[in-house]
């Protein structure tokens, strides 16, 4: 697995930052996972009929980037969600390479929690999602 973790305290500042491409595969086992088979996310067809002109990933899919970024690079393991709030601006296209970014805006260390800015952006530079978290870090 390799390092991944600050196991201290992250710092007011800090910032961190993913890049991936949202796949078909990736939006049809997020549908057989969650159970959401709207077929705007599957069908070609009916999504060709929609404003968006084409099938869109889920935003949850999108926005749970977050948990991989947060859980694994900053703050790293032992981190949990404890809110979100979610902002969706825009769609997220199937074959689009997003880039999750999060900002450590404050950090309460007599209790380990954290709070985060994060947003998501394509590869056009289009900001799709934007938000706050809160997060506990107990790093092992």
């Amino acid at each position: 697995m390799g390092e991944t973790s600050v196991k201290r305290m992250p710092k007011v500042g800090e910032t961190a930052s993913l890049t991936l491409t949202i796949t078909d595969e990736m939006v049809r086992r997020f549908a057989d996972l969650s159970g959401d088979s709207n077929p705007v996310h599957l069908d070609d067809e009916y999504a060709a009929k929609t404003r968006f002109k084409r099938r869109i990933a889920h935003g949850m899919l999108v926005s749970s980037t977050f948990s991989k970024l947060a859980g694994m690079q900053l703050p790293g393991p032992g981190t949990i969600i404890v809110s979100q709030e979610t902002r969706y601006k825009a769609p997220c296209y199937i074959g689009d390479t997003v880039t999750a970014q999060l900002k450590i805006v404050s950090v309460r260390e007599d209790k380990p929690i954290i709070k985060i800015e994060n947003s998501i952006h394509n590869q056009n530079g289009d900001l799709l999602t934007e938000g706050e978290a809160i997060l506990f870090y107990d790093p092992i």
